[in-house]
């Protein structure tokens, strides 16, 4: 698939120079920070050295101080609390930190988390009931419950209070809970809007660790798990976000939970972990769970004291796991045949694909794999409860809450974030939604937002590329949506020598016109390029810099992301 290649805006000549001078280093290093909004020693400090001290004071959340004193009134009157939360990485990483927290506190607590295909997302009516049954006083929902107004109001008519600890775009109308915590709120003061429902989680435990007195490391402990949150829910690791990120990965690499240091060895993962293993690694198997069964069991693993229970429980989702890909993998073929096979979905501005038959726990991810193929906003259904359900993903720079929210007379709910929701519709829906769906993306999105953007930080020449130039970038991490790591771009470059492995990776050696300065290159999926690479003509190259590490030689290696005839 062609890549549009986007040139980020050249930082001020000035900028550089003062800020190269400040910090004494390469000015392509102080023009990767100034384009990051960098322009001082201070500044660049705060940058490589995130502080837990830069953290936000909790209570500029709106209703912090509503919510802290209802939790510490539950607690002190030893009611029952119940921890709610979502089945996806998010919500169960939000669960096992609020419920671990409490339950330290020897607060009466329990957790829930509803049953994708019983319940679906979000607070549910069934678990109402159980909750009121069982005797909880308040409910405490973590990254769901903004747009839960009937089920909080019949929380609240059988005796129970409801805080919202979410992180989702709110609705027009905003549920009777006790108290409501979401930065996206229109008139939250709070400076962070892109904390994940975990870091809002967190947030209100920071909040209650102040107000009673308590010691901040006994918050800062679940950092690790927040962590796993920030990667996995792909929410910006920039300010708060990459404080948290940033000693949560300090914390993965030296002392992990129990049930993550149980998953990390199953995956094979030597330290230091970045944000691409949680996410491609850790969280598709904690994801696992409740995709294939139920989310409770990897709750379990997170809450593990005794590696005899986190081990067995860590080779069930590694099963699980297995056995989500297996389907993901049908279901993706059956999706991408669909579209192939239609000539109006080929030429469509969206695409939305229905099978009753498909797994509900993988229509996401066969989602966010078709658009790798078909590059369009993306909506994939199923039945469940005799109603169509789905995932909707988007592109790049398209805000598809929106699109669906100007579908909303169509559908039973919806709801998420700019680049992934879920929804609910009536089957006699189906065609009228794909009709509206098209026609709302088609008038609002621009014809380039359809071709894949292939972003590109700054210009270089192979001879800058050391490893005393590398161990600055390594030290930009943790990288991620927000904080990308450098893509370079280099011109006038021919291949002294390539293999195709596996009948699809591109390997090369490669030097720049003019240079002697050979380096190494592996462009994985790239196999289509021979005829470029072997002509003997000099291409333009898109690419990240990594360190190979084979058999104890270290080496220097471009990670290429596209190639282009010049």
């Amino acid at each position: 698939m062609a890549k549009r290649w986007i040139f980020r805006s050249p930082p001020e000549t000035h900028q550089v120079s003062f800020l190269a001078a400040s910090l004494s280093v390469h000015p392509t290093i102080a023009s990767l920070l100034v384009q990051k909004g960098i322009t001082n020693f201070d500044q660049a400090k705060a940058y490589f050295r995130p502080s837990l001290e830069a953290l936000h004071d909790p209570f500029m959340m709106k209703n912090m101080d509503k919510a802290v004193h209802r939790l510490a009134r539950a607690l002190g009157h030893k009611e029952p609390i119940l921890v709610y939360g979502d089945y996806d990485v998010d919500g169960v990483t939000s669960v096992a930190m609020f419920y671990g927290f409490l339950k330290n506190l020897q607060a009466h607590t329990d957790f829930y988390i509803p049953d994708r295909y019983a319940e679906g997302y979000g607070i549910s009516m069934q678990a109402v009931s159980w909750a009121a049954q069982a005797g909880f006083k308040l409910i405490v929902s973590l990254d769901c419950g903004i747009k839960a107004t009937a089920c909080i109001q019949q929380a609240n008519a059988l005796g129970m209070d409801v805080i919202v600890a979410d992180h989702h775009e709110p609705g027009d109308v905003l549920p009777d809970a006790y108290a409501i915590l979401d930065p996206k709120q229109q008139d939250c003061a709070y400076p962070d809007k892109a904390l994940s429902g975990c870091g809002v989680g967190f947030k209100l435990l920071q909040a209650l660790t102040l107000q009673q007195g308590l010691p901040e490391e006994n918050v800062y402990d679940y950092l690790d798990l927040v962590a796993v949150s920030i990667a996995c829910d792909i929410v910006p690791i920039v300010g708060e976000n990459r404080v948290l990120a940033y000693h949560g990965l300090k914390k993965l690499n030296t002392v992990p939970r129990l049930g993550l240091k149980a998953l990390i060895e199953i995956c094979n993962l030597k330290p230091p972990l970045s944000i691409a293993q949680l996410v491609f690694s850790l969280g598709p198997r904690i994801n696992a769970a409740g995709r294939m069964d139920r989310a409770n069991l990897a709750v379990r693993l997170l809450l593990a004291k005794d590696p005899t229970e986190a081990a067995p429980l860590a080779h069930t989702l590694n099963q699980k796991n297995i056995l989500r890909r297996d389907i993901d993998h049908t279901t993706t073929e059956e999706a991408i045949a669909m579209i192939n096979a239609n000539s109006h979905l080929v030429s469509a501005k969206t695409t939305v694909l229905f099978k009753d038959n498909w797994h509900k726990g993988v229509i996401g991810i066969v989602a966010s794999r078709c658009i790798e193929q078909h590059y369009r906003p993306t909506v994939i259904l199923t039945v469940a409860q005799g109603k169509a359900t789905g995932s909707a993903r988007s592109v790049a720079g398209y805000n598809i809450y929106q699109a669906l929210s100007a579908c909303a007379d169509l559908l039973d709910q919806y709801g998420g974030h700019a680049y992934a929701a879920g929804l609910t519709l009536p089957l006699e829906h189906l065609e009228a939604f794909q009709q509206r769906f098209e026609e709302v993306v088609a008038s609002s999105i621009a014809d380039e937002l359809l071709i894949p953007p292939q972003e590109i930080d700054l210009p270089l020449v192979f001879e800058e590329i050391n490893f005393k130039f590398h161990n600055v970038i390594k030290q930009m991490a943790p990288f991620g949506t927000g904080n990308m790591k450098a893509v370079f771009s280099t011109e006038k470059i021919v291949a002294r020598s390539y293999n195709i492995l596996q009948g699809k990776h591109l390997k090369l050696c490669v030097h720049q016109q003019g240079s002697d300065h050979v380096l190494e290159a592996i462009g994985f999926g790239l196999a289509y390029y021979e005829p470029l690479v072997c002509a003997q003509l000099p291409f333009s190259m898109v690419y990240t810099i990594e360190e190979n590490n084979y058999l104890g030689k270290r080496s220097l290696q471009l990670n290429i992301k596209d190639l282009r005839a010049m």
